[in-house]
């Protein structure tokens, strides 16, 4: 997410620091090494110059020249700057107070709308929220299909134009399968075998929501290769007949600054609430996601962070301003294990005492690995943690191999029950059928087990370390 930025700002920060007291032409030097970062990152020109000159403004006004803390000064005010660029507070959801919230989508064809319409759905879910997917998006072959597989994926029922004959919501077991779904007259529904307007099922699927007491309607709206005249009014009709308490467009990373210019044509139409950026975590530079509110007053409300429905993050952003400095998220760090080890607090109480006695065995090994592996890939925790991006060289976490723990766990899969539970038994020739077993070499099985006697070790220290740390506190 915005690696080449964060890089390139990092080794010009880390420039300044080797300098000690600065001059005005440090600074101004700098300031230019900045603007050229975030133009390579595809901020737009309009927003990048003017950023450098509100910093400039700003260092002046600090008297920065001469100081010995220049570089930290100078940071913080890029970071704060940063932080007004993108939003200098939250954007909480607008629920309606009369349920449910309608949200709509918008965006052009390819920019991953429907995968987000899902995506949005668990988020919600979390929340522990009724949710109900509408099926809007009638010209794109098989969009319907679509979002019916992934609301199954994700456990929401899926409204489609077929719901409009009387057949029952799929989907979802859980939720009400009523006989007639459209609460409307009979004289005034659409017969089966006629094809529906995309705000005539957008209409009925909100009055099925208000029936059973959906809380949010999430609206898969149609896209467009580009924008057009058909798009627009189509979308403008389904907005005005739902009336929307939030109306999202989803705008793809990799179209750089070209993704301000169609944030500003949807907004001039339909008055986005928000924007939310797909495909961030590929290769992606990502700028736009620094100028549509700059540029639009569109703020960014989530990020697309990976191809599963559990990929998507709230945007806050202070947050992000400080991982583009390469100052990590400790609060997202804490929020993926809060997430990861909900329901888990008897087996940490376990393990942590397991811990402090140095009886850790591979039972324990693995439930550790598994709850670590709940937070993520391995390489964004520790994007997340202060200085770990810059600390480590250019493209060292990319490189990271989640496959390697995959190894790990055959090689522990393939030992017997006892043999978990007691890894000092673990002689030469059951090392060499775990190897044969886990399809892996004997050499990894011997670092495994050589890894864990580590582990014991360390904790015994660890625990008899703090226990005559509590000894001298009481003298």
């Amino acid at each position: 997410m915005l690696d080449n930025l964060r890089r390139r700002l990092t080794n010009i920060f880390s420039g300044l620091r080797k300098k000690g007291r600065l001059s005005e032409d440090d600074v101004n030097a700098m300031l230019r090494e900045v603007r050229v970062a975030l133009l390579e990152a595809d901020v737009n020109f309009a927003v990048a110059k003017d950023f450098v000159a509100r910093v400039k403004e700003k260092a002046v006004g600090e008297e920065v020249f001469g100081s010995l803390s220049a570089d930290q000064t100078l940071i913080k005010i890029v970071r704060d700057e940063l932080v007004g660029l993108l939003g200098e507070s939250d954007t909480p959801v607008n629920w309606s107070s009369s349920p449910p919230t309608v949200v709509l989508m918008a965006g052009l064809q390819g920019s991953g709308k429907t995968t987000t319409c899902a995506k949005l759905a668990r988020f919600f879910l979390k929340q522990n929220k009724k949710v109900l997917l509408v099926a809007c998006d009638l010209q794109r072959p098989a969009a319907v299909k679509q979002l019916e597989v992934l609301g199954e994926q994700v456990g929401v029922p899926v409204f489609t134009p077929e719901n409009m004959g009387g057949r029952a919501v799929s989907s979802n077991s859980a939720s009400p399968t009523p006989t007639r779904v459209d609460s409307r007259p009979p004289e005034t529904q659409n017969p089966p075998n006629t094809n529906p307007l995309p705000e005539e099922v957008a209409k009925a699927a909100l009055d099925h929501a208000k029936h059973y007491f959906i809380d949010v309607v999430i609206l898969d709206t149609a896209g467009r290769l580009s924008i057009d005249d058909l798009l627009m009014d189509e979308i403008v009709r389904i907005s005005q007949a739902t009336k929307p308490s939030e109306t999202f467009l989803i705008l793809d990373s990799t179209t750089g600054q070209e993704a301000v210019n169609v944030a500003q044509v949807f907004h001039d139409r339909l008055k986005l609430t928000g924007a939310i950026f797909s495909k961030l975590d590929g290769d992606a530079r990502g700028g736009a996601v620094l100028s549509v509110r700059s540029a639009t007053g569109v703020p960014v409300r989530f990020v697309g962070v990976g191809e599963q429905t559990d990929a998507l993050e709230a945007f806050y952003p202070v947050r992000m301003a400080e991982r583009i400095l390469g100052m990590g998220d400790v609060l997202g760090i804490i929020e993926k294990a809060e997430e990861a080890f909900q329901g888990e607090e008897e087996n940490m109480l376990d393990m942590q005492s397991k811990m402090r006695s140095g009886k850790l065995d591979f039972n324990d090994f693995m439930q550790q690995m598994r709850m670590v592996r709940k937070m993520g890939p391995i390489k964004n925790v520790l994007k997340l943690m202060p200085g770990m991006a810059t600390a480590m060289p250019e493209g060292a976490l990319d490189s990271i191999d989640e496959k390697h723990l995959d190894r790990v766990q055959a090689i522990v899969l393939s030992m017997t029950p006892k043999e978990r539970s007691n890894p000092d038994i673990i002689n030469g020739s059951r090392r060499k059928r775990i190897a044969r077993g886990s399809g892996t070499s004997q050499e990894e099985v011997n670092r495994l087990i050589d890894q864990l006697y580590q582990m014991r070790k360390s904790m015994k220290q660890m625990s008899k370390m703090g226990s005559k740390m509590k000894k001298f506190r009481k003298r």
